[in-house]
């Protein structure tokens, strides 16, 4: 595989724009020459299912399909795979529909810990669907080229086996592979969406105005449901809910920065979660705003490639001693934030919900936020949850409950 003529020259900081396929969906990024494909899936579309782990193309963790055929996706520039079809882990089956292999690893316990269960599953596939035939007791050489670190081989030999003795007339293709929104620095669309469904995803802080933020299919990352009691009474709660700024500065971390009217705002927020420190810059669209519910959208990245996308309902419910704050956020994280794992992400985003709660109640009780009663950073919060998950395990010990 060579580069293009117009590319031979690019420095090595210098982005270049490259279009692919993923999973089924055209895919436009901006990138610099030397960015790997690995982390062109993992940091700027979100498809954190393909694993890095030695990033010399010896473990096989980072195995996708490119055109059909297995591939190391940490030995490839994303420059060189304009026009190319990629398949990643994610493209393999649904959530309530999997693929033949992945029930079957399920079956015979070959997940082990999962960081090569990716990996195996691209290369699984790449092998049945070239060798049907294959036999029982070729398949430890045929599957060498991934490492597994927890001795599960057989299980995972077991779980192939069974799969191809199923499909010896060939094996069922790519389950998942369909219009999906990519939250990233590029663009996605199918062969029948238009530049204005794509463009929101793609670098929001520069772009004009969105006609709407669209948010990804499937299900999200983190779904906050949280309840907090307010002392504040409605009519000042409402005053809160009718100044978006004011309401912004509830939010820890969170800056309005441009107003672009007809309810769309530009803004900032800053998260760091130890030494991970990301600022996203996004846009937000008010889709429903009253004295007592307050209904928006909202996407942004950070530098990294990171993405963040989120729809947001707030109400406020009049309740005997004050008001009542209801919020549902359904949120979609892409790249390293992502990478905390759903559990967590949720922890913390539920945290600074209830922060963000009671920030708004001392705004509607009239008091201006400043940094001594400005919400606990990210990091505080980080640090609670975990506090909190470990509590509550010990307790669980000390009352006899199995660990789960």
């Amino acid at each position: 595989m060579t580069l293009p003529k117009s590319y031979e020259r690019t420095e090595a900081d210098q982005s270049v724009e490259v279009t692919m396929t993923v999973n089924g969906s055209e895919v436009s990024l901006s990138l610099p020459a030397r960015v790997t494909l690995s982390d062109a899936l993992r940091d700027h579309l979100g498809l954190t299912g393909t694993h890095v782990g030695c990033e010399h193309g010896i473990c096989g963790m980072c195995t996708v399909l490119v055109d059909g055929e297995a591939a190391r996706a940490c030995l490839l520039f994303a420059i060189q795979l304009d026009g190319a079809e990629i398949t990643t882990v994610e493209g393999l089956g649904r959530q309530d529909d999997l693929h033949p292999l992945q029930e079957s690893f399920g079956r015979h316990h070959g997940l082990q810990c999962g960081f090569c269960t990716p990996g195996f599953l691209m290369s699984s596939y790449d092998l049945l669907t070239h060798e049907p035939d294959v036999r029982r007791e070729d398949l430890p050489a045929e599957l060498s080229g991934v490492l597994c670190r927890c001795t599960g081989y057989r299980n995972i030999i077991d779980a192939v086996d069974e799969v191809a003795q199923a499909h010896r007339d060939g094996l069922p293709g790519p389950g998942n592979c369909g219009r999906r929104t990519l939250v990233g620095r590029g663009t996605s669309g199918s062969s029948g969406s238009s530049p204005a469904e794509a463009e929101p995803a793609a670098r929001p802080e520069e772009t004009a105005r969105p006609e709407e933020i669209t948010l990804p299919e499937g299900d999200p990352t983190v779904r906050i449901d949280v309840t907090s009691q307010l002392g504040s009474a409605p009519e000042d709660v409402a005053r809160v809910f009718g100044d978006i700024r004011l309401l912004a500065r509830c939010l820890p971390g969170a800056e309005l920065t441009d107003d672009l009217g007809e309810a769309w705002y530009r803004g900032r927020a800053r998260v760091a979660l130890g030494p991970v420190r990301l600022t996203f810059n996004g846009i937000a669209h008010v889709l429903e705003q009253s004295g007592e519910r307050i209904v928006m959208r909202a996407q942004g990245k950070d530098t990294g490639g990171g993405g963040a996308q989120a729809g947001i309902v707030m109400s406020a419910v009049p309740a005997e001693g004050g008001t009542v704050l209801e919020a549902r956020a359904d949120v979609f994280l892409t790249g390293r934030i992502a990478g905390f794992g759903r559990s967590l992400a949720g922890d913390v985003s539920r945290r600074m919900f209830e922060d963000f709660a009671r920030a708004l109640d001392r705004a509607a009780a009239g008091e201006e936020a400043g940094p001594e009663s400005r919400p606990p950073g990210a990091f505080s919060l980080l640090f609670a949850a975990l506090l909190e998950r470990v509590r509550a395990r010990f307790g669980r010990r000390r009352r006899g409950v199995p660990r789960s």
